[in-house]
């Protein structure tokens, strides 16, 4: 019988295409615990038990996706799914990814318009409200200990914050400065912009992996022209017939169009994680379209905490949400509406994803060094806690004081926001049984 250490030494056989697919459908699944959480599951699972990938590539990859705007644990899936099955299981990790969390959460958000007003149910989301703001206020904390390393990236953070509360401008602006301001950096100052890597290079090997440090780049991922051609046209047409089919059917200023436009620009300007472009979609969904109100983009902040796949997939409750709210299909089509919402949101958000792998994936494959361009990100990544920091603050305005300064202060959701960041600080106790420990305290308080 052989030993552990023996079976560890062996080399991996083969992943037919099926066995993958049943991994990432699972995956889809079970993904909760936010980007952090997802990416450190895919390690667990692919590098440490199955060994389908080298410590060193995973980490290439990881790289690569941190650079790229848009989910980068879903990016990820479909960098390792294309690695090893080509387009197809690219395609096939990436869809799976984000298909359970969609399904899922059209029916957690229809359950909630039309069963909202239940006192149960008011109860349930009145204790997840301080809950996910402390969520929000604790990410920033995080993403700021990590990014804001010297005087200069502080002080972007505080202009970044500055500049969407005070003077309300729009986050894509803000990204771009950032990044021109860390690019330019990069030249006059390169110390202070020097924190961008992510995560760095690890020593650490599971033994021989299918894809490892030495194995030759596959054929389909070596660098061709004509397949970046084809992908790049592919990926055009889809995005070209959806939107002008709905230009077609509703107009331009038709809520599904405007919903297609708007999450194609929120999809090439996620840098930062869901986290940073939430401030965006709210300005779009809440101010600009009316899609929905700031208090249901709490709640569908904390619906998108509670289900599997990346967070963005908020995205989706504000598409269903919009097109509930727009009666789109009349009345009495409400849900189907609502689905239509979601699906837009969905597709358009995460089609720029599949389109940076598959067109730029050959190219980091051919390098296989240190990704470029960590300047601009480092700067980006310091304005994201500024942008960040100002989702919190709204999100505590709307909890604390949810019918304007002149009406009654909630101390109850203070008690339960300040217990929900401890717990999150200091007790390290995971986001999922967090909300569901608060939505228990809501529904108790409902009930008594």
């Amino acid at each position: 019988m052989a030993s552990f250490s023996d079976q560890i030494a062996e080399h991996p056989e083969p992943v037919p295409f099926l066995e993958a697919f049943l991994y990432w459908l699972k995956l889809g699944f079970i993904s909760f615990g936010g980007p952090a959480g997802q990416i450190s599951m895919m390690h667990q699972e692919l590098v440490e038990k199955r060994r389908w990938i080298s410590e060193h590539r995973f980490l290439h990859a990881l790289n690569y996706t941190m650079v790229l705007p848009g989910p980068e644990a879903q990016q990820l899936a479909t960098y390792i799914g294309w690695l090893m099955h080509g387009a197809w299981g690219g395609i096939a990790a990436g869809v799976l990814f984000v298909l359970p969390s969609l399904f899922i959460l059209i029916a957690l958000t229809w359950i909630y318009l039309a069963f909202g007003n239940v006192p149960a149910v008011e109860g349930i989301l009145y204790g997840i409200k301080p809950a996910v703001t402390a969520i929000v206020i604790f990410a920033a904390y995080r993403i700021g200990s990590r990014a804001l390393k010297n005087n200069v990236l502080r002080a972007m953070a505080v202009l970044a914050f500055l500049a969407i509360f005070a003077f309300n401008v729009p986050f894509p602006y803000i990204v771009l400065m950032a990044g021109i301001i860390g690019y330019a950096g990069s030249h006059i100052a390169p110390e202070k912009f020097r924190a961008g890597g992510h995560h760095s290079e690890s020593g650490k090997s599971f033994g021989p992996a299918l894809i490892d440090d030495d194995t030759p780049v596959p054929e389909h991922a070596k660098f061709n022209w004509l397949r970046l051609i084809l992908f790049a046209f592919a990926g055009f047409s889809i995005w070209c017939i959806v939107m002008v089919m709905l230009f077609m059917t509703y107009g331009w200023e038709g809520t599904l169009t405007q919903m297609g436009w708007f999450f194609t620009k929120a999809a090439l300007v996620t840098f930062g994680g869901a986290y940073a472009v939430l401030p965006y979609v709210y300005q779009g969904g809440v101010e600009n379209y009316l899609w929905l109100s700031g208090t249901q983009m709490i709640d569908g902040l904390a619906l998108g905490e509670t289900t599997p796949g990346p967070l963005i997939m908020v995205v989706a409750f504000v598409g269903f949400v919009g097109g509930w709210t727009k009666e789109i299909f009349g009345p009495e089509m409400l849900p189907l509406a609502g689905a239509a919402g979601a699906g837009i949101a969905t597709l358009f958000t995460f089609l720029p994803s599949f389109l940076f792998i598959l067109l730029g994936g050959p190219a980091i494959e051919a390098t296989r060094h240190d990704v470029k361009f960590t300047a601009p990100l480092t700067g980006i990544t310091a304005a994201v806690v500024g942008v960040v920091l100002n989702l919190a603050v709204f999100f505590a305005y709307h909890v604390l004081w949810p019918q304007g300064f002149e009406a009654t202060f909630e101390w109850l959701s203070l008690i339960i926001g300040t217990a929900a960041f401890i717990a999150l600080f200091r007790y390290k106790v995971g986001i999922v049984q967090l909300i569901a420990a608060c939505a228990v305290v809501g529904l108790g308080l409902s009930l008594f």
